[in-house]
């Protein structure tokens, strides 16, 4: 990636100046300048967030507001995501299919008292509004929020920097989601996040932005932490990346995300299907019939196995390809995420990697590569 020259046609995130004076590498990522990595470099910056505490801007995500009667019955239709029984001020990973099985997006939704909160990816947020416009019936607003910065708050010591601005968030376990006051500012405050670690997520009005970010930042345990830092810390925590380990092509069941679909949306449950692609993803699920499935890979070697590297089996037939990869900061040797067919998806599964004309001993191992650290 390459530093880019201002356009009218990349955006800039609220906190652009920000990032700027800290000396942020700015890249074009979805359509926003960000910043991929800052003067300490991103192996510093994601061992901080590993040990520490490391700061995120993810301003670029699309964030909405849903508003109508029965919203939840509604997004229920879209997705195969328990809605209806999410909690009061409680956040649930969902996946928006398509009527062949695909996913459309992946999305976090969020239950207040009078809507649902969802932050959809920055690529997809367009095509998000569009679909649940035109899917969630009349009755349904969808509002896209304009007005907010969304900063992430990563590492074992988030909850002690976070606390010290807002004491009620230490009671908050992973998956929680509450409206909360910071310096006088409504904020949208979740447990959670891309990193592994435990966290916050914290939507707050732009015009408090800065203020709340710099009072983060002079915090001796906070820093500053880049896109680089972001995707190795989320490849060694098992988690996927739309447009790269899931998109439109891939099945819930063989991403490995059966996990998210509700209980109640299951076979014989209560509320069972009524989403799109349901007859495809729920024959998956009971059948165990997906022709693929999502892994994780260890390199043999210093070398990274990069996305779009085609697998072969030890008879030299080829049995998938790379998603995502490269170099583990923590793990100190290569990693990688791959799609493979299901009868070498078992672990310590030996196989081959195609990297510039030459193979590559990988082995298959469980996801996630570093364990999670959530605050259950």
């Amino acid at each position: 990636m390459k530093n880019i020259p201002s356009s009218p046609a990349v955006k800039h995130l609220p906190l652009h100046n920000l990032h700027v004076a800290a000396g942020a590498r700015m890249v074009e990522f979805a359509g926003w300048h960000m910043p991929v990595q800052y003067p300490a470099g991103i192996k510093q910056e994601h061992l901080h967030c590993r040990t520490q505490a490391a700061l995120f801007d993810v301003s670029h995500m699309g964030q909405l507001r849903l508003n109508g009667k029965r919203v939840d019955r509604a997004l229920e239709h879209l997705t195969p995501a328990d809605i209806v029984d999410l909690p009061l001020n409680q956040q649930r990973y969902a996946l928006l299919t398509s009527a062949e099985g695909g996913i459309l997006d992946d999305c976090m939704v969020s239950r207040y008292t009078d809507y649902l909160y969802m932050v959809v990816n920055a690529a997809r947020r367009e095509h998000d509004i569009a679909y649940l416009k035109a899917n969630l019936g009349e009755d349904i607003a969808v509002e896209e929020i304009h007005d907010r910065a969304l900063l992430a708050l990563q590492g074992p010591l988030a909850a002690t920097v976070l606390a010290r601005l807002q004491p009620e968030v230490q009671h908050m376990r992973f998956m929680a989601s509450h409206a909360i006051e910071i310096n006088g500012a409504q904020c949208y405050v979740s447990r959670s996040g891309y990193t592994g670690e435990d966290g916050f997520e914290i939507s707050i009005p732009i015009a408090a932005a800065t203020q709340f970010a710099e009072q983060l930042l002079v915090q001796e345990e906070v820093a500053w932490a880049g896109l680089g830092a972001r995707d190795a810390l989320r490849l060694e925590a098992g988690l996927c990346l739309y447009g790269h380990d899931i998109d439109t092509h891939t099945t819930p069941v063989e991403a490995g995300l059966s996990w998210s679909i509700g209980k109640a949306r299951r076979p014989g449950a209560a509320r069972e299907g009524g989403f799109p692609g349901e007859q495809h993803i729920l024959g998956e699920l009971v059948n165990k019939s997906a022709a693929r499935k999502r892994v994780g890979l260890v390199v043999q070697g210093r070398a990274p196995v990069r996305e779009g590297a085609a697998l072969y089996d030890q008879n030299n037939n080829r049995v998938g390809h790379v998603t995502s990869g490269l170099f583990s900061p923590t793990l100190e040797h290569p990693i990688a995420m791959a799609y493979v067919q299901t009868h070498v998806a078992k672990a310590q599964t030996y196989l081959l990697a195609e990297v510039r004309g030459k193979q590559l001993p990988v082995t298959v191992v469980s996801l996630p590569f570093v364990p999670h650290h959530y605050h259950r």
